[in-house]
């Protein structure tokens, strides 16, 4: 007899939406015009960056402001291997993310010792300090950066197709990882770190496991974005405006919810792109639509719909859950 507990839920019609709107996106650049490329591009490794914010705090527990480390990490890397040593892209971008792993690895054993807010303040700390090496640094430039002259020799196309494949591959390496024993540990953790680790759970070395898997994979997204972007400096790599939008696009979309950051990313780069050139109203409608977000809808967007509706296009349920189950909320967290 099948045990419900461990029946995956199936729906092919689901599974047939996701296959046309990859698809869909796949075909862009053989009828898309230049705007609307350049517009996606920024939609897939800013959804890549809400994912991995995601995994990390809103199925993990880990709210970290500290993600523009990697993000910053990822740029120079790619920055100083094309300039400074004229290495391909591919060999730029595995030391991108090697680079990034490696860091995450050193800063571990210092931010794991610290918990729940002093954690979220470690790793921000970590970045800030960052910023000033490499603004003092002379093999990164100082403060002057670089002008990553790569970014000119391809085209927007196969820029957007890098961007694709990365902004699809995080949403198909969340979802993946959260069926699987580490996604059920990561919740749990996330829930209760004490309950989980009477169940078996190895606390700090899921939270490590985890924490090397998001920093290199927004490191990679950090280094096609400056790829994108051909200039970096400081202040603008390591500046904690990067783990902002990322907070704010899964505020927005809800936390615990793999469609949450699709969703928080479209309304982001739209809010973005239409009001780039009045910085101080984008930010206060960005403010005032975080704050509105959090006082009605304090699952966010998706995670509203989960809870009351049980509707999702994601499922890592691995059983019969009542409806909501998985999804939390940035209070809920820092509140533990």
């Amino acid at each position: 007899m099948e045990d419900k507990t461990l029946r995956k839920e199936k729906n092919p019609l689901k599974n047939i939406i996701i296959l046309v709107i990859v698809a869909f996106f796949a075909s862009l650049t053989l009828w898309g015009n230049a705007y609307f490329i350049n517009l996606l591009t920024l939609l897939f490794l800013y959804l890549s960056l809400a994912q991995m914010w995601n995994l990390l705090a809103g199925y993990s527990g880990l709210v970290s402001l500290g993600q523009q480390i990697f993000v910053g990490l990822g740029g120079y890397c790619l920055a100083i291997m094309t300039e400074k040593y004229h290495q391909g892209l591919a060999l730029s971008l595995v030391v991108a993310v090697a680079v990034c792993v490696a860091f995450a690895f050193v800063i571990s054993f210092p931010i794991f010792k610290m918990r729940g807010v002093y954690f979220t303040i470690g790793t921000w700390i970590v970045a800030e300090a960052l910023m000033i090496f490499f603004a003092n640094w002379s093999f990164a430039n100082y403060n002057i950066g670089y002008n990553i002259r790569m970014g000119y020799t391809f085209s927007p196309n196969i820029i957007y197709l890098m961007a694709y494949i990365i902004g699809i591959g995080s949403v198909a390496l969340v979802f993946f990882l959260l069926r699987t024993k580490t996604g059920l540990a990561l919740m749990s953790m996330r829930d209760n770190e004490s309950a989980a680790e009477v169940r078996g759970v190895k606390l700090y070395g899921t939270k490590l496991r985890i924490f090397l898997l998001t920093a290199g994979y927004t490191g990679l997204t950090g280094a096609v974005l400056y790829l994108n972007m051909v200039y970096l400096t400081p202040d603008s790599a390591f500046t904690i405006n990067w783990t902002v939008s990322m907070v704010f696009m899964v505020i927005i979309g809800g936390m615990g919810t793999i469609e949450g950051g699709i969703i928080g990313a479209v309304v982001y780069v739209i809010i973005q792109q239409y009001l780039y050139n009045f910085p101080g109203i984008s930010m206060i409608i960005l403010g005032a639509a975080a704050i509105a977000i959090i006082l009605f809808l304090p699952k966010g967007i998706m995670g509203t719909l989960h809870s009351r509706y049980g509707w999702e296009l994601f499922s890592v349920r691995r059983g019969l859950q009542n409806k909501g189950a998985s999804v939390t909320s940035l209070k809920d967290i820092l509140m533990k």
